[in-house]
């Protein structure tokens, strides 16, 4: 009886083991896109929890920037990204690549809240990027 208990418990164990290591498809899976609202607006999730008091609290206000601006800056910082993720660099930080498309009018305030995204990630993790003004890199 203790055998057929142990042989069954084993089973399981390994049954879970090999559910758990199943590959899945990373590059499916992390890519973040921009997605349109319920009022056609382009819109971003973000779903780090500090990433709302850091746009509160800490970056400059979006009447800083000029729209073309920041689109010229995202261009160049979602360029950069995508390099680091793609070659692996970062990838404790960089989970996901960005699918942006520079010819897109995705609208200010769109444009504002994906550059936060760069600056939050420097104020955060210390993660320099080419890309991001002097005045929106965090100094150590």
């Amino acid at each position: 009886m203790k055998n057929l208990i142990l042989i069954l418990i084993v089973s399981l164990l390994s049954f879970n083991c090999s559910a758990q290591t199943e590959p899945k498809n990373d590059k499916e899976k992390s890519e973040m896109k921009p997605s349109k609202n319920e009022d056609g607006e382009w819109d971003l999730t973000v779903i780090d929890t500090q990433f709302d008091y850091f746009l509160n609290a800490i970056a400059k206000p979006i009447s800083q920037y000029s729209e073309s601006y920041l689109k010229t800056k995202n261009t160049l910082l979602v360029s950069e990204w995508n390099s680091y993720y793609f070659s692996g660099k970062y990838r404790n930080i960089i989970e996901s690549s960005i699918d942006y498309d520079p010819k897109e009018n995705y609208g200010i305030k769109f444009e504002y809240k994906l550059y936060q995204v760069f600056a939050y990630v420097n104020w955060k993790y210390g993660l320099r990027m080419n890309g991001l003004s002097g005045s929106d890199v965090t100094r150590y």
